[in-house]
């Protein structure tokens, strides 16, 4: 009995544990502009690196992150920065009027609007917040939704 409850608890962990499947590229999805003009991922650009930030307005992680990510906003100056929700706009501007208001504004950053909710779909994120780090090629070389990881990935930013 103690074999078949040992043999499950490893089971339930390893799928908890699951590794990041990098180098796969962006997945494609539309997302919407604050003028509900569409923006797909297939114009994120190569040649430079792409953050995507995907939170919830109302998250305390989300909000504590994306502020450590606002108060060093120019070393993130060479990558496109792209800011998705699933809230409505009301919600997306309180969170980066509070908590973003120097980053969002930056011409490197998109807000984007995840109105018919295919972010969890194309890029299966585990839990808020959702980093994702892809390389200038779109392939994807980081990806957590630990806050602690915050430092980790300004060192990618920068290598």
């Amino acid at each position: 009995m103690k074999l078949i409850f040992i043999c499950l608890t490893l089971i339930s962990l390893s799928f908890g544990a699951a590794a990041q499947d990098l180098g796969v590229t962006v997945p494609n999805a539309i997302f919407y502009n604050r003028n509900n003009s569409q923006f797909s991922t297939y114009n994120i650009p190569t040649g430079k690196k792409a953050f995507v930030f995907f939170f919830d307005a109302t998250c305390g992680h989300c909000q504590k992150v994306v502020s450590a990510f606002n108060k060093r906003y120019r070393e993130l100056a060479n990558v496109n920065i792209y800011l998705i929700s699933q809230d409505e706009y009301r919600s997306i501007d309180y969170f980066t009027n509070t908590f973003a208001k120097q980053l969002a504004v930056q011409k490197n950053v998109k807000v984007l609007q995840d109105r018919d909710h295919v972010f969890i779909m194309s890029f299966h994120p585990k839990q808020y917040p959702a980093m994702f780090l892809y390389g200038a090629d779109k392939k994807l070389k980081f990806t957590s939704s630990d806050e602690k990881d915050v430092a980790k990935i300004f060192q990618l930013v920068k290598s």
